[in-house]
């Protein structure tokens, strides 16, 4: 990564159990690979549990030093957690309060990404409540947001990544960011441009699909020769978005896509693709958002 972002920070959101740190270790990595410093990104904003009913409940005071004791503990054991496994890396922690959403998207704009965990949840816990902080985060950040998924995500076939391209500017940007992510893991690199056929209403399949293999050639014209070491797969397939991108996503090692956006997807909002990729992909996920891109989350 090259220009004014080529000294910002990977930022983590750390979780409070200290048994859940691969959005941790992920995040570790990519600022190896990056040659990037490391912000680990702790928000105490909802008191927590342990006290029995019955119990006393102690005074404001000592209930918030309590938390930010926890929460320093937490900071620490994580950084030694870092330099153990990547003693190279630049790390900084910060223990702040609010959402953990908010605590990170004010982070965002300083950052070369902000990484997340998730965990399968059901969808509407996962998805739509407070609780949730990914989608926030994809709505609002400007720069790339990884969801990282416990447990772990093996992919025992040649490595890849997968990267969902439907014309518009944010796929071109998640197209860059995906050829940078494969040339920095020695991967290939899938390009999948799915089209959704209307269910009604008669037209020409083969001109459509056509018009899908050109769009899918134009995006990725050019980047083949700014990063020759990446071996390109590119193709169109038929069916739902979120299907066929979850389905490319089981072996692979990320799946990157577009924030947002109208095109291949058939007037769908990405933002309703990114929500069912999110819940229901079996790698990171990886959503960027093109330059100029707005930032409210439609």
């Amino acid at each position: 990564m090259t220009g004014p972002q080529a000294r910002r920070p990977i930022v983590v959101g750390v979780d409070p159990d200290p048994e859940r740190r691969l959005a941790t270790a992920w995040a570790a990595d990519e600022a190896a690979r990056r040659h990037l410093p490391l912000r680990l990104v702790h928000a105490q904003g909802v008191p927590t549990g342990g006290y029995r009913s019955g119990e006393v409940r102690p005074s404001w005071e000592e209930w918030n030093k309590s938390l930010h004791e926890e929460g320093d503990r937490l900071l620490r054991e994580t950084v030694a957690f870092v330099e153990a496994r990547q003693p190279d890396v630049e790390t900084t922690a910060l223990l702040t309060e609010g959402h953990p959403a908010w605590a990170l998207r004010e982070e965002a704009p300083n950052a070369a990404a902000v990484v997340v965990g998730s965990w399968h949840m059901g969808v509407v816990k996962d998805l739509f409540s407070t609780a949730s902080v990914a989608l926030p985060l994809v709505a609002h950040a400007p720069c790339p947001v990884v969801v990282v998924r416990e447990a772990e995500h093996i992919t025992p076939r040649q490595p890849y990544f997968v990267v969902g391209v439907d014309g518009s500017p944010d796929s071109g940007a998640a197209v860059d960011y995906a050829f940078e992510e494969a040339a920095l893991r020695g991967a290939a690199l899938r390009a999948l441009y799915v089209w959704h056929p209307p269910l009604l209403g008669a037209m020409d399949v083969n001109a459509a699909v056509e018009e899908c293999r050109r769009v899918l050639s134009e995006t990725v014209a050019g980047r083949t020769g700014t990063y020759p070491e990446v071996e390109l797969f590119h193709e169109v397939v038929l069916g739902h978005p979120v299907q066929k991108l979850v389905d490319a996503s089981e072996h692979a090692l990320g799946l990157v896509i577009g924030s947002r956006g109208h095109g291949g997807f058939t007037g769908m909002l990405l933002g309703s693709v990114s929500q069912g990729v999110l819940h229901h992909a079996r790698c990171p996920v990886i959503t960027v958002r093109g330059t100029g891109g707005a930032t409210d989350g439609r």
